[in-house]
């Protein structure tokens, strides 16, 4: 059986694992960025995730919901209280990044959670009414959601509170 879902799997979800695989890989290390790249992995993620709930259990009702609900509160628990990974750059509009496994190991969960729910659907299509089901997956996609974009949040507010040229607030200002 799972020869069959292996290669029945199309070439793009492949694709889908390799890219993440490569941003994983990169994240493990501390590296200086431009500030705008901090942006790729949560809109990555946050589609990736959004496009599954929809395909799944639709975007209006219980699926949506408890997706939503799960990312905002976590967006803002990780916003409010996750330690920054970021610091000042020697560079104007850059940021050297903490490396780390952790955006690795999340990210290999996205994938694993899309994956076998994907499977779990197409073996058994009722489980996409099927509420506990629903819950479970759509928090997962919440957390790791949430956990991306409050990541986000909070280094860019440790971006705008380090000063100087390069410093948000200062580029905000009508001079």
């Amino acid at each position: 059986m799972l020869n069959e879902i292996f290669t029945h799997t199309p070439l793009y979800v492949w694709a889908i694992l390799s890219f993440l695989i490569v941003r994983g890989v990169i994240a493990l290390r501390t590296r200086e960025l431009a500030i705008n790249k901090l942006f790729i992995i949560p809109i990555v993620m946050t589609v990736l995730s959004l496009v599954d709930v929809a395909a799944k259990f639709g975007l209006s009702g219980l699926g949506f919901s408890m997706w939503a609900a799960t990312a905002l509160v976590t967006v803002a628990l990780l916003a409010t209280f996750a330690k920054a990974r970021v610091a000042p750059a020697d560079t104007h509009g850059r940021v050297t990044v903490r490396g780390s496994a952790f955006p690795l190991v999340l990210m290999m969960a996205i994938f694993a959670t899309k994956y076998v729910s994907s499977i779990a659907v197409v073996v058994k299509p009722q489980l996409s009414a099927d509420a506990g089901f629903t819950v479970v997956v759509c928090v997962l996609f919440g957390l790791f959601t949430g956990y991306f974009v409050g990541r986000l949040v909070r280094d860019l507010r440790a971006y705008r509170g380090f000063g100087g040229p390069g410093n948000l607030k200062v580029a905000a200002h009508p001079c």
